[in-house]
């Protein structure tokens, strides 16, 4: 654009909004330049590492687990594209599940950050530290969950069949198969680790699985047009997706926790109390976002192969 151009934009754009040009420019003339450190809030990013004990390689664990949590708002960000687009093209599906994929893929190559880059020593002195926090309580997994399929995918194998779409979010929550690892389902106990970590989000969940529930990744792919949905390429990245999230990401989380605390004739728990075999490896809790893009071969064998 010329510069007779840009000024006439700047103008209508800012009697659209009901401020004077002038002031706006007046402001600009006093105004200093933006730097990398202001815009990345590098001061306020560097100072949220908090260690509880004297051991270095906590910082380690700390730092690994906010990179990771920044990944996880990327992908919600990226979700949001496909999910709150009222008609959403096959080419801006797949161009956002790419990127999704691709925050995933660094995830799971990430981990050798954390599986190699501590000493064990020292992570199993400051590990009950954190009791009873865990992994298990971020909130923002937990969205991408919600967000990627349909509940009853998300609902433990269990109980999928007293769970169908005129069950309450509550009750469908109540089944869901991370409730395992927090909760005694013959008595109905709960575990500090699940009662808190609900106290804190389980309003913010319920919302957030009824919000989407109609326009989850799943959901979405199904409202493309049939000869879309069979794209090869389309089906690929959906396939890609969802083994990476549940079957590539979790058995990279499983390997690093098994390298800590799970020799064979280790009886350590998760630092939240759970069993952590069972309640992480993908072959026990069999979550699957898309189950219609994979064989009956691939569905029985999940997480073997």
């Amino acid at each position: 654009m010329e510069r007779d151009e840009i000024l006439k934009a700047i103008e209508e754009k800012y009697d659209k909004l009901g401020v004077p040009v002038d002031a706006m420019l007046e402001g600009l003339l006093h105004s200093t330049p933006i730097t990398y450190w202001d815009y990345i809030q590098t001061d306020a990013l560097l100072g949220l590492q908090t260690p509880r004990t004297t051991q270095p390689d906590e910082m380690v664990f700390i730092m690994y687990h906010q990179v990771n949590e920044l990944l996880f708002k990327m992908i919600l960000w990226e979700i949001d594209q496909v999910a709150k687009t009222v008609k959403v093209t096959a080419d801006k599906f797949s161009m956002h599940l790419g990127r999704i994929s691709r925050y995933f893929d660094m995830l799971c190559s990430s981990f050798n950050v954390m599986a190699d880059g501590m000493e064990k020593d020292q992570y199993l002195k400051f590990r009950n530290t954190l009791t009873p926090a865990s992994g298990f309580q971020s909130a923002q997994y937990r969205k991408i969950e919600f967000a990627s399929t349909e509940l009853i995918n998300l609902i433990d194998a269990r109980f999928r069949d007293n769970i169908d779409r005129n069950s309450s979010f509550k009750h469908a929550y109540n089944h869901l198969y991370w409730q395992a690892a927090g909760k005694n389902y013959t008595t109905g106990q709960k575990s500090t680790l699940l009662n808190l970590f609900e106290k804190k989000y389980i309003g913010d969940f319920i919302d957030f699985m009824e919000d989407y529930n109609d326009i989850n990744l799943s959901k979405k792919f199904k409202q493309l047009p049939k000869e879309v949905q069979e794209n090869d390429d389309l089906i690929k990245a959906m396939r890609h997706y969802d083994y990476t999230v549940n079957v590539k990401w979790v058995m990279a989380h499983y390997n690093a926790a098994g390298k800590y605390i799970g020799g064979k004739d280790s009886d350590l728990e998760a630092t939240g109390g759970s069993n952590w075999r069972k309640y992480m490896h993908p072959k026990y809790q069999r979550r699957i976002f898309f189950p219609y893009l994979w064989s009956k071969d691939e569905l029985k064998n999940w997480g073997t192969f």
